[in-house]
């Protein structure tokens, strides 16, 4: 037995062992995973390096969910069942999705969440959502090398309540226990403030793959308060996609078949992405014909295509400042946030509006992620938080309808989180023994123009003349962002009380189930996920080495084409059957085997490129 053994009067401090929390983006476009190591936010790449993992999931009959990249290489031969950008549709109905007639998707009449039919059943928006976090965490657990205590999950500032129940639904699916839901800007600010130390007013402006966010932050001493915050959820890259879309379709006059659609939008998405380094480019696809249709598109026709949708997020910029009470000359500085933000013209605008350069310094894909490793980091007991502090904010007013379908404000849109608020309410008729409370979010008058969030009603009051009742309504709103709301009559203590279940999130036994499902099929799910990566991957490798090749055979003796051709047959054999280390094995095979090979083609390469080059040629 080994004793530890301290100086008399010495104390013996306990080992600290580090809590495992991880801080997760969930974005339109693409998610990533972050965490603590060494006091130090990092992001945790998967198996080929790579951070991002692309929010797309494809589903068919015979296997699991497919998740990420190899989702996204199936997208233009299986749309349909290919679904992507699913944070849009987070908690909400069809009736609030305008653009829901432009997807390839089959959606299914439903009241409250969005279905859609798909190869392997009818999913929801949620159960998307956790089959991407469920590849996050897995990701992390294996990175870790241990199951995680928590996660701290990022939703846009602008998200209601029921965005933000959707998300914590699709959290618990995924076997993920949410420490916090935090807003976006709040995360880059912490990640920001906290890495480069300033201090001062700074705006958030954080333009992702489906939403936009503007908040306004104090930074003084360590303390992160959320001052103000507006946004457009429903403004995002994928928009600025679509005016390409548009303009193309108008350009070539055609009515693109789903197939055509889905191509001409992923090379959409890639023109855009090209014009933020590139003065022109070209957008190409082929039709249903064969025909190849291109158009060449500069930055410059891009810029005017895209001017309306720039404009429409500094509409909430100025909201934002109006409702911190602040001036332009009062903005120490713009974090930009969000991969929509690398858009020369944005940055453009943004610098023009607030005269300033906006702060780029950090990378805006991860700085949201890593503002969420950090209050993870707190949340799960490994540092405390006497350093800083995180003031954060409601992004909507709350309230109860009352007489004449009017909205009656109980906390107002940015007031500081977590926070109660009580209001006093009274009868209106004599003898009433029951009263109806119908609990709204939103920033309009009339509650046909507002968001019903729940119903309940208070039964049992003693009977009195009208206006004579005293009836307390006290709504609390924790630091997720999530609503409960009790009413209590306090001359006999009847009370009855609610844990607001947005009626466009999922009801308890939609839960239920989904969680039996989750765990019935974990291991078969992760072997699918697993499978398909691989089969992809090989897919990729034995087109490169088959078009080598075609191109550089000659450079190969008998044996060694002889090789390599059996190690592709391998390989193709392998990718028939479902065993995926099996795949891997084969994959790396084939490339020790082609390694010669690749060489000799690069020193052709080099060889060809520098033949009747001088020196001083090179040298300029």
């Amino acid at each position: 037995m080994l004793l530890q053994i301290a100086e008399p009067g010495q104390t013996i401090e306990p080992e600290i062992v580090q809590r495992l929390a991880v801080g997760i983006d969930l974005g339109t476009t693409h998610s990533l995973v972050a965490t603590i190591r060494d006091g130090v936010p990092q992001v945790l790449n998967d198996e080929q390096d790579r951070a991002l993992l692309p929010s797309i999931v494809n589903y068919h009959a015979e296997r699991g969910p497919t998740v990420g990249w190899a989702a996204k290489t199936l997208q233009g031969e299986d749309p349909e069942n290919t679904i992507s950008s699913v944070k849009r549709f987070m908690g909400r109905s069809l009736s609030d999705v305008s653009y829901a007639a432009n997807t390839p998707y089959r959606f299914v009449p439903r009241d409250g969440v969005i279905q859609i039919e798909t190869a392997a059943g009818t999913v929801n928006p949620v159960q998307v959502s956790a089959d991407i976090l469920k590849v996050l965490h897995d990701r992390a657990v294996e990175s870790m090398g241990g199951e995680l205590v928590g996660a701290v999950i990022t939703v846009p500032a602008y998200f209601d309540d029921a965005q933000r129940q959707a998300t914590k639904d699709a959290a618990q699916i995924a076997g993920i226990n949410v420490l916090r839901l935090l807003n976006e800007p709040t995360a880059a600010a912490v990640a920001y403030g906290l890495d480069q130390n300033a201090e001062g007013v700074y705006a958030v402006y954080d333009l992702g793959g489906g939403t936009f966010d503007i908040s306004i932050l104090r930074l003084s001493r360590g303390v992160f308060e959320v001052l103000a915050t507006n946004g457009d959820p429903a403004l995002g890259g994928d928009d600025f996609d679509r005016v390409i879309y548009d303009w193309a379709l108008a350009q070539w006059q055609l009515q693109p078949s789903m197939t055509e659609a889905n191509a001409l939008l992923s090379a959409a998405r890639t023109c855009k992405e090209r014009l933020s380094s590139v003065a022109q480019t070209t957008l190409e696809i082929t039709d249903r014909n064969g025909a190849v249709l291109s158009l060449d598109i500069s930055a410059e026709t891009f810029e005017s295509l895209a001017a309306d949708l720039v404009n429409r997020t500094l509409t909430p910029v100025r909201k934002a400042l109006r409702d911190a009470g602040l001036g332009l000359d009062e903005v120490n500085g713009v974090v930009m946030v969000g991969g929509a933000t690398r858009m020369p013209c944005i940055q453009h605008a943004v610098g023009k509006y607030f005269e300033q350069e906006p702060l780029t310094n950090l990378d805006p894909d991860k700085v949201v992620a890593l503002g969420a490793a950090i209050q993870a980091n707190v949340l799960a007991g490994n540092k405390t938080a006497e350093d800083w502090l995180l003031l954060d904010v409601i992004p909507l007013s709350l309230g109860i309808e009352t007489m004449g379908g009017l909205m009656e404000k109980v906390i107002s849109r940015n007031s500081t989180i977590p926070v109660a608020r009580a209001q006093d309410f009274t009868t209106f008729k004599d003898g009433q023994t029951a009263m109806s409370f119908h609990v709204l979010q939103g920033e309009r008058e009339l509650i046909s123009d507002c968001r019903s969030l729940a119903r309940f009603e208070l039964q049992g009051i003693p009977p009195m003349a009208a206006g004579a009742a005293r009836i307390r309504v006290t709504f609390q709103v924790d630091a997720d962002g999530l609503l409960s709301v009790s009413a209590c009559e306090e001359l006999s203590g009847i009370e009855a009380k609610i844990e607001v279940k947005p009626s466009y999130g999922l009801n308890d036994n939609d839960i239920t189930q989904m969680l039996q499902d989750s765990f019935a099929n974990a291991q078969a799910d992760i072997e699918a996920r697993r499978l398909e990566e691989h089969r992809v991957d090989a897919l990729r490798l034995i087109d490169a080495t088959e078009v080598a090749l075609a191109e550089d055979s000659h450079l190969l003796s008998a044996e060694e084409l002889a090789m390599i051709t059996g190690s592709l047959e391998a390989l193709r054999v392998a990718m028939a059957g479902t065993d995926w280390q099996l795949i891997k094995q084969v994959s790396e095979k084939l490339n020790q085997d082609s390694l010669e090979f690749a060489g000799r083609r690069m020193d052709i390469s080099i060889k060809t490129a520098l033949t009747g080059q001088t020196v001083d040629n090179l040298a300029m």
